[in-house]
């Protein structure tokens, strides 16, 4: 009989193992661990908004499959949490964290990343709470929370915050709660939460996944993408989800490492020396694999774009938001009417901040506006001017820099204190990027990122796969009240 520990394991491995055809872990088993598992510790972490309540039917019914010998995919019967902005055509809403959509209409169908998860075998378990409105709703936000689900806390240290806006995602994948876990990324909201969680985030090229059908804020940004504990993991997600029929698997091989030219950019290694000191330990680590680092590499600064990427994120959450409320239905059609029922609601929606972005929103004009295509290009021209000119300029395979920096103390007074992150680039120039455990200070994740072209997934999962072996810095979190 398998151990709690074990069965833990096996259901985190099933997409690349033979587990449940050796009948040591079934489906229904995996979901009733993790149920219980989530009812057990998560009134600590509070990352699950809503519990599927078909799951071990579901669970069941593959289970049923399988005594047939049929397996519909490299993900049956693996359970899965969803970020509460994907939609499902099922019995639990999707909302965005935000009350202004508890009761709205069921999404019509699931969104197709969601409908290929399911048709590859996963048990979708339920929905993670999130950064409410992922994060776009005020400048003082605090990562984690929502009106509808409350405050997400860092496995790790339950004081600190777990980054956003996949909180959720990244504290239930670390503290062990599913499998696997579906992120969204517009700046950061994937590779943020997975380094400050101790895990492995996937923000793709974006395309790569389909959109439709998840909560938008920008269309040349936004991306679903895996949080996992393991590479393997995430390349089997990516493999899944995506639509050009691309499988990943083949990445993972060894020697990845060797002789992989590898730009390292100190501009965004920061202040913070534990930081730095795990870099310079990964960076010995990855010259003994055999890499070769180009030591350093730069890169336009962000303050060169942040304003006109901030000015494209605003114009396109009006445009991309109103169009998905109109579709969806309801009583809330319009960005105008989220800010409407906000003020109507504070009491509820706006204790520890405002939603002074949502207004600045809806004062934007139309896509075709000359403020919004000049900020368009502007910040497309430099951030992907940037990582190509780098890359041609060195021959390199990939960029690489800490992820982000030490989970900050949650404060409702003053918001986030993010002190360093390397997410930008990536994300305005809509390229791959990873982020996978690289070691710990003062008890706390903190992750090393792998960048680079369009298109480069598979290069990049080779690369992080490999240092993922090397180094095996992920630990599990051990639900500490405060750090150290």
């Amino acid at each position: 009989m398998v151990t709690r520990r074990e069965l833990v394991a096996g259901a985190a491995l099933l997409a690349g193992c033979d587990a449940k055809r050796s009948g040591v872990v079934s489906a229904q088993e995996a979901v009733r661990h993790y149920l219980d598992r989530i009812s057990e510790i998560d009134r600590l972490i509070h990352t699950v908004i809503e519990l599927n309540p078909d799951a071990m039917r579901i669970a069941a019914e593959l289970d049923d499959e399988r005594r047939r010998g049929r397996r519909l995919g490299p993900m049956h019967g693996v359970p899965v949490l969803l970020k509460d902005n994907l939609d499902t055509a099922d019995r639990m809403m999707t909302t965005a964290g935000s009350l202004a959509l508890v009761g709205a209409p069921t999404p019509k169908q699931d969104a197709p990343v969601v409908a290929r998860l399911r048709a590859a075998g996963a048990v979708i378990l339920g929905k993670t709470n999130m950064s409410e409105w992922a994060n776009i709703r005020s400048s003082r936000s605090t990562s984690g929370w929502s009106a509808r689900g409350g405050q997400t806390n860092n496995p790790h240290a339950l004081d600190r915050n777990p980054s956003g806006s996949s909180s959720g995602s990244g504290a239930a994948v670390s503290a062990e709660l599913c499998a696997m876990a579906v992120g969204t990324e517009t700046d950061g909201s994937i590779v943020s939460p997975a380094s400050n969680n101790g895990i492995v985030g996937i923000k793709p090229t974006v395309g790569l996944l389909s959109g439709q059908g998840i909560i938008p804020i920008a269309h040349s940004q936004d991306t679903a993408g895996p949080m996992t504990r393991t590479v393997a993991d995430a390349a089997t997600m990516l493999s899944v989800m995506n639509e050009r029929g691309l499988d990943f698997s083949g990445a993972l091989k060894d020697g990845a490492l060797r002789g992989a030219r590898l730009g390292v950019v100190r501009g965004y290694f920061g202040r913070h020396p534990g930081i730095r000191r795990v870099m310079e330990e990964s960076l010995v680590a990855l010259k003994k694999a055999g890499a070769e680092l180009i030591d350093p590499v730069e890169l336009p600064p962000d303050s060169d774009y942040n304003d006109a990427e901030f000015e494209v994120l605003l114009y396109e959450l009006k445009h991309n938001l109103n169009a998905y409320l109109t579709q969806r239905g309801g009583a809330v059609k319009s960005l105008a009417d989220v800010i409407a029922f906000n003020e109507r609601e504070a009491a509820r929606e706006m204790p520890y901040f405002g939603q002074e972005n949502l207004i600045k929103s809806q004062a934007k004009g139309q896509l075709t506006d000359k403020a919004y295509l000049d900020a368009r290009e502007k910040s497309k021209r430099i951030a992907t001017g940037g990582i190509d000119a780098a890359m041609d300029k060195h021959g390199l395979a990939a960029i690489i820099a800490p992820t982000d920096g030490l989970a900050w103390l949650t404060d409702y007074i003053n918001g986030d204190h993010f002190t360093q992150s390397c997410a930008t680039p990536a994300a305005v120039a809509g390229y791959p990027h990873i982020s996978v455990p690289a070691g710990f200070v003062t008890g706390l994740p903190v992750g090393l990122s792998f960048f680079g072209r369009a298109n480069s997934e598979a290069v990049l999962i080779g690369l992080a796969h490999g240092f993922e072996r090397l180094t095996q810095a992920r630990r599990a979190p051990r639900l500490l009240a405060h750090a150290f």
